[in-house]
């Protein structure tokens, strides 16, 4: 497997202005140390990864020059050129964010000019007039605003401006966004310029503290006029549902946070709000700003959408924790939640179904939050008998089968939610477990989601929320078969994810009861018999499909929620193999046996295949294992033997006797799905000796600093090295015996794949790299006659087999270098190229396709050619043009080997126009066409 080299970081260099460039070859120093010069050399350079190291040289030599606490005119051109570069770079380059990291280090007595560079560059940006600029202008206030003071501080002293600017280029844009109408091209540009846009100045209030203030200036001032003028813009973009719907979404946070900062007292914002959403604004109690800037709001006739995000933005932005905002805010947030099951009903649009549900879910945390400190009156509107409760629960079982997987998420979050807030509602705090007998809501919502069909895929999510809310135990005790249940309907595909994220739900549950109630160990025989008995009786019992998806699904689980029930079960499982051995038709509980074993292996627990073996089950067992009558038992124990989750765990002694074992016993497999698995397999067991063979040679390499026994060999490092040798050997021996004349296509495919794995896992070594072994030096000549003969078979898939095993094979294999057998195979190529059979003509084009890949073509054909000459004599001159022809088409094979396919196509078939035998053409256009392929 080669390995894939790390993508190089790609960072666009920064560049600056002729004037600036000539600013700092006039301020660098001969010596090259001011600052002047170090920014020469970075803007000199042209790779931006280079660049990188001198930015972070600067605040270092600064606070080297640091001495007399004074920035002289050089260090301040400096830094004003500085601030150019940072607002020049992309918003994505690298080198913005290294900027501004170096730049807040900046000592102290350089930071009023540094400020003061900042604001007069940033100020350059505002007084842009290009539309198409904005966008630049616009990330260079949200950069300078994410964890940049110097950025900061320039955007605080330009507040005015930047308001302005947010202002007129939301304007401008949104106008010329309405000119395109119909270009989705253009509209999709300025509509995402407009979403950045509208996130900024949401940024801006948050980040800047004079926000906290806006409320004592005076209506007339420019920054208060400009907050107006964006608040009548948010509000303008909530209600135009012609506009994304993430516009819209971000301006519903905007038109509240605006709100809040403007509003005027703060205590009176949740009534305001309020009588938003409940369309009932009384426009002579509200200021003259508010009705100029939200009187699209104040409407009856407000749209769902609009509604929505309005709701969203309320939750979002407002404070809910700790009952801040008192009686009023938790009567807006009865409010909001009216408001949301009324548009519930409404709308039928997806996108806003989804919008719908999130904000519901969103609704739930802030109730959480209210409810921790909350009045009587709300905890009475909020427990589990409830109406509001109750409406809830009916958008979860309406929505829990939703299409939208995001939407049935959130269904998920709204349940557990639910059950947390009834939880605070009666007053009882996290570590209270509530019992059912106690709770009548509880006990009912148990109840009735125990009721419901298991088909129902949203009962799992709220019963694992059930099961957390107030353990397993009380769900046991009103059904004490519900493992077995959901075991049952693992055989549903569909099912089988939810089933399985509920099983480990519950007996992790339970694991974790019954040990912190437990005195003892005993414990575990309780859980056993709850969790793993009902999977044991799957695995003997079951149907094909849940004993499939019980083993790749929930026994994994188990496993790794307790690796020492892996004990446990086969114990049970041995116990039950000697009565229940299974057949043809039926796994049994050795097949069980076989899965489980297998399962633990490949998830690592079994930490040394040897002791397993020795503890767990016995050699007999395995062997029984290997050759049972259902395929799918012999699978799982070859798995057993092959698969390990340490790709260099050593295979021991035991495992290659097995596989051997089971080689001869099962290449003649009838079934193509077995006999790719077991290539699939073997090929995994010759990577794990191939690559604990790598970690064994060093091991040998190191011996002489007599380190100790090392964990993957409790033997020297070439006694298992050895044993590699003489297994794969072996192996390749009964491989090849395998391949006699006469034996079946599946033997013949069985035993070819697994030799083209071996010579593919073990390449020929180069440099200094070691292998175990080679396939290449245990081919004699009767092999190679054994591969050669494997072309005569009627299964292309046999030839194709064999060649491709050929091909992997060196050049300077001996015996490929016999001329005369070499020649031998020529002739034997164009006597069956001249078959009527169509599988003749296969053989050839295969054997003239060996014949070019061993250079050896050319110098056969043209002896072949003298033979025949000689053998007609001059009598027999339509025999001679007839073999001339062939040769001709097969020169013209290997003048064209390089060329395209199409060409070389062309040229054999017109070089063969005149060659009456249409099998030797057939053959021959089939081995250009493999070699292309090649």
């Amino acid at each position: 497997m080669g390995i894939k080299k790390k993508k190089e970081m790609q960072v666009t260099a920064l560049t600056i202005c002729h004037q600036d460039l000539e600013t700092l070859r006039s301020l660098a120093d001969v010596e090259g140390k001011n600052l002047a010069s170090l920014l020469l050399r970075c803007v000199q350079l042209t790779d931006g990864v280079s660049q990188i190291r001198y930015v972070k040289q600067i605040v270092p030599l600064l606070e080297k020059a640091d001495k007399n606490g004074a920035c002289d005119p050089a260090i301040r051109s400096c830094l004003d050129i500085l601030a150019g570069i940072y607002l020049s770079l992309s918003v994505k380059n690298p080198l913005k964010k290294v900027l501004a990291s170096s730049l807040n280090g900046l000592p102290e007595c350089f930071l009023t000019e540094a400020i003061q560079s900042f604001t007069s560059r940033l100020q350059e940006e505002l007084n842009t007039t290009d539309l198409y600029a904005y966008r630049k202008v616009t990330d260079n206030i949200s950069s300078c605003m994410e964890n940049f003071d110097l950025g900061k501080a320039g955007v605080n002293n330009l507040l005015k401006n930047v308001l302005h600017f947010l202002q007129k280029s939301l304007i401008e844009i949104s106008e010329e966004n309405r000119k395109f109408a119909g270009n989705h091209i253009v509209q999709t540009q300025l509509m995402n310029d407009l979403l950045v846009g509208t996130r900024v100045s949401v940024m801006l209030v948050q980040k800047i503290q004079d926000f906290q203030r806006i409320h004592l200036k005076t209506s007339s001032s420019p920054t208060w006029q400009s907050m107006c003028g964006l608040l009548s813009i948010f509000t303008k973009f909530l209600s135009d549902d012609d506009l994304l719907q993430t516009i819209q979404s971000t301006s519903g946070l905007a038109v509240i946070l605006f709100i809040k900062a403007m509003f005027h007292p703060p205590e009176k914002i949740p009534d305001l709000i309020s009588s938003l959403l409940l369309r009932s604004v009384d426009c002579t109690s509200i200021p003259d700003w508010f009705l100029n800037c939200c009187r699209r709001l104040c409407c009856t006739d407000v749209s769902h959408s609009t509604l929505l995000f309005l709701c969203q933005g309320t939750l979002t932005m407002l404070d809910w924790q700790n009952g801040n905002m008192g009686l009023s805010g938790e009567a807006l947030l009865l409010n909001i939640v009216h408001a949301l099951f009324t548009l519930s009903s409404q709308i039928k649009e997806s996108t806003l179904e989804l919008f719908l549900s999130r904000i519901l879910a969103s609704w739930t945390n802030s109730a959480i939050h209210v409810l921790e400190s909350s009045s009587p009156s709300l905890k009475d509107n909020l427990n589990g008998n409830s109406s509001i409760v109750q409406r809830l629960l009916e958008y979860v079982y309406t929505h829990w089968e939703h299409p939208l997987d995001a939407l049935r998420h959130q269904t998920k979050i709204i349940f557990r939610n639910i059950l947390q807030m009834h939880r605070l509602a009666k007053g009882k705090s996290d570590s209270e477990a509530p019992g059912l007998a106690a709770d009548r809501f509880i006990c009912d919502l148990a109840e009735s989601l125990l009721r419901l069909e298991w088909h129902v895929k949203g009962k799992y999510a709220c019963l694992g929320c059930l099961v957390d809310y107030i353990g397993i135990g009380h769900i046991l005790a009103l059904a004490k078969t519900i493992p077995s249940q959901i075991l049952e309907v693992m055989g549903d595909q569909s099912l089988v994810p939810y089933a399985s994220d509920l099983l480990e739900t519950m007996f992790r549950n339970h694991k974790s009861h019954l040990k912190s109630q437990a005195v003892d160990s005993t414990w575990i025989d309780e859980w056993h018999e709850t969790w793993v008995s009902p999977l044991l009786f799957i695995l003997c019992e079951g149907n094909l499909d849940q004993k499939s998806y019980v083993i790749d699904y929930y026994l994994p689980k188990l496993l790794n929620c307790s690796p020492e029930s892996l004990s446990y079960m086969v114990k049970i499982l041995q116990t039950s193999a000697d009565a229940k051995t299974g057949s043809y038709n039926s796994r049994g509980a050795l097949g069980a046996l076989m899965a489980c074993l297998r399962t633990a292996r490949a998830h690592g627990h079994l930490q040394s295949a040897t002791d397993a073996w020795r503890n767990l089950v016995s050699s007999a067992r395995i062997k029984q294992g290997l050759i049972h009558q259902h395929c799918q038992v012999r699978i799982d124990t070859l798995g057993l033997l092959c698969e390990s989750n340490r790709s260099t765990e050593v295979v021991s002694t035991e495992e290659m006797q097995w596989i051997q074992f089971f080689i001869t016993y099962n290449l003649n497999s009838q079934s193509p799905g077995v006999r790719q698995q077991i290539c699939s397999l073997l090929k995994k067991l010759f990577c794990r000796i191939q690559e604990s063979s790598q970690v064994l040679y060093k091991l040998e390499q190191s011996r002489a600093k007599h380190e100790p026994e090392n964990e993957l060999t409790k033997q020297h490092p070439s006694v298992s090295l050895q044993q590699y040798k003489n297994f794969m050997s072996s192996l390749c021996s009964r491989l090849f015996e395998a391949l006699f004349p006469g034996s079946s296509y599946p033997t013949r495919f069985s035993a070819l794949t697994i030799l083209g794995s071996i010579a593919e896992v073990f390449p020929i070594p180069e440099g200094q790299v070691q292998t175990v072994y080679q396939l290449s030096h245990d081919i004699d000549v009767g092999r190679f006659q054994t591969l050669m003969e494997c072309f005569t078979s009627t299964f292309e898939e046999v030839k194709i087999l064999a060649f491709d095993l050929l091909m992997k094979l060196p050049k300077t294999v001996v015996q490929f270098q016999d001329s005369e057998k070499l020649r031998g195979l020529f002739e034997a190529a164009l006597e069956l190229s001249s078959s009527t059979k169509p599988y003749d003509c296969v053989t050839a084009s295969y054997l003239l396709n060996f014949l070019i890949w061993q250079d050896a073509l050319p110098s056969s054909l043209f002896a072949y050619l003298k033979t025949q000459q000689a053998a007609c004599g001059d009598g027999d001159k339509s025999a001679i043009v007839v073999e001339r022809n062939t040769l001709m088409v097969i020169q013209c094979l290997l003048e064209n080997l390089e060329e395209e396919v199409a060409q070389a196509e062309n040229s054999l078939l017109q070089a063969a126009a005149s060659f009456p035998l249409y099998g030797r053409v057939h053959c021959i256009t089939g081995a250009l066409q493999r070699l292309s392929l090649k």
